[in-house]
């Protein structure tokens, strides 16, 4: 039996359900998710990687999953911070970038916040913005559209550390998820090309089956007309008809524009989640 912290780069099929478990039952009790949703899919598909578990025997105490290599990024289960695991970390990589969930301003010797996102909700329905005239609202077609969105979105979040770098793998292991609707996913056409993009996610499994914003951009030659304004809402008005009455969103902090959109659109802060660096 062992309680200090063991590094795997494969789970086994028993640890692979273990740690669902553990984030299943931590989920239930948080009332929120216990790890960003690409890590998340990492254990759900047994996929390798740097996992780090605490084991007492056989049961699950923590699970994190670190990616990247020199710039090192580690999320824990429910979001929390640990020093001994941390230390481990700075063993191995030059930089560690970790992930703390709503825990307030983390204030930890040696580390410095890089990062502040932001997790916005909004009661449902909101007011609609209709499509201008001359542009076209349409449902996404992954093999129509695959090549152009991942163009739009990766040009709109030219600078983003994670939205703007979409692979054609990541859209298509998106779209085969059990969640995947297309009829949440839209796409604005104007003038024959692909303008802006709303898609949207319904937690059905959550027990207050409440929606979200998942990936929302506007192409930069489109930026300015108001177009982001256009999809939100449409965005919104797509979940309030499958009978969602609450929606969510994450914005980051310094995204003052996107931020006045969605306070004008009645929007409020639920949640802060801050990205601390760390050096070896």
């Amino acid at each position: 039996m062992s309680l200090s912290w063991q590094q795997r780069s494969v789970l086994s099929p028993d640890e692979r359900l273990a740690v669902l478990d553990f984030m299943n039952r931590l989920e239930t009790r948080l009332g929120r998710e216990a790890i960003d949703e690409a890590r998340r899919r990492t254990v759900v598909h047994g996929w390798r990687g740097e996992h780090w578990l605490r084991l007492d025997g056989e049961h699950v105490l923590d699970y994190a999953l670190v990616t990247g290599e020199q710039e090192a990024s580690v999320e824990m289960v429910g979001g929390g911070f640990d020093a001994a695991l941390l230390s481990e970390l700075l063993r191995r990589h030059a930089t560690v970038d970790w992930w703390t969930r709503g825990a307030g301003s983390p204030d930890f010797d040696g580390g410095e916040v890089i990062r502040l996102l932001q997790l916005l909700r909004v009661e449902l329905p909101v007011p609609v913005q209709p499509v201008p005239p001359g542009a076209h609202l349409r449902q996404f077609e992954p093999t129509r559209d695959a090549d152009s969105w991942l163009a739009q979105n990766n040009a709109a979040f030219a600078d983003h550390p994670e939205q703007g770098a979409w692979t054609l793998r990541d859209l298509t292991d998106r779209t085969l998820e059990p969640w995947f609707d297309p009829s949440g996913f839209l796409l604005l056409d104007v003038d024959g090309v692909l303008a802006a993009s709303c898609w949207t996610k319904v937690h059905e499994l959550h027990p207050d089956r409440f929606g979200e914003i998942y990936v929302i951009s506007v192409d930069p030659a489109f930026q300015g007309r108001g177009l982001g304004r256009v999809m939100v809402t449409q965005g919104l008005d797509t979940l309030r008809r499958k009978g969602v009455s609450e929606a969510v969103l994450f914005v980051d902090d310094s995204n003052e524009s996107a931020k006045k959109l969605y306070g004008s659109l009645g929007f409020t802060l639920q949640r802060e989640d801050h990205l601390v660096r760390f050096y070896a």
